[in-house]
């Protein structure tokens, strides 16, 4: 039970990774773009990415799960203690930085499926931007791509962990 346990951790905490570093290796192509024809790109990431973004709260419960069946007397409980807080401080990112800033761009878009409910909720209680905001995208552009940036950062320390933990 426990390797299939840390298999399937390993598996959903890579998904969740890869997604963030697949907007850090769009970030130089990105940044070079008009605003016009960056929301227009930015619209093809809400459906895909709305669906694969559940690999991260099922991958912090899954560490969560590993640091409850490891003994804290050895180092892989530090080390799945610290790929928790970080898979824990990537979702925290996304919900405090980038999803306003959805919220935002999407305040006038009509999605259907996932997307809609997921688009319209806001968990952190009303965090949202202001409509003067619109005057200066590129402010909206930057927080939101660098944002990603330190979730891809984040997820990739969280793999890390992970990996190194198990292979002890």
């Amino acid at each position: 039970m426990f390797p299939t346990l840390q298999i399937l951790t390993i598996l959903v905490v890579a998904v969740a990774m890869a997604l963030a570093l697949a907007h850090l290796l769009e970030l130089p192509g990105k940044m070079r773009l008009s605003r016009e024809d960056y929301m227009t790109v930015q619209r093809i990431y809400y459906p895909g990415f709305t669906i694969g973004g559940v690999a991260e709260p099922i991958g912090i419960l899954l560490l969560l799960l590993l640091l409850f069946l490891t003994p804290a007397n050895i180092i892989a409980f530090w080390l799945f203690a610290a790929a928790f807080a970080a898979m824990a401080a990537m979702h925290a990112v996304f919900w405090l930085l980038i999803q306003p800033v959805n919220n935002f761009w999407l305040k006038d878009a009509e999605l259907k499926g996932l997307g809609a409910g997921f688009f319209s909720h806001d968990p952190v209680g009303g965090h949202r931007i202001e409509t003067d905001a619109e005057a200066d995208w590129t402010m909206l552009r930057d927080l939101w791509e660098w944002s990603h940036a330190a979730r891809a950062v984040l997820g990739l320390l969280a793999f890390i962990l992970l990996v190194t933990a198990i292979a002890l």
